[in-house]
């Protein structure tokens, strides 16, 4: 038994596979992060040109 639970604390595959799923997340955030602002910026700016247009 004592094998089976020394095996089992120095088995690091599960570890592994954990942080790229933390890696993946953290990228995932980021990348919505950025697409939200440049969203943002983008409405603004067509809006701007929209309102230019109209104008005239």
């Amino acid at each position: 038994m004592k094998k089976l639970v020394n095996r089992f604390m120095k088995d690091e595959s599960g570890a592994t596979a954990i942080e790229y799923g933390l890696i993946a997340a953290l990228v995932s955030v980021v990348i919505i992060a950025v697409l939200t602002t440049l969203g943002t910026s983008l409405k603004t700016t067509f809006s701007s040109v929209a309102s230019g247009l109209g104008a005239s």
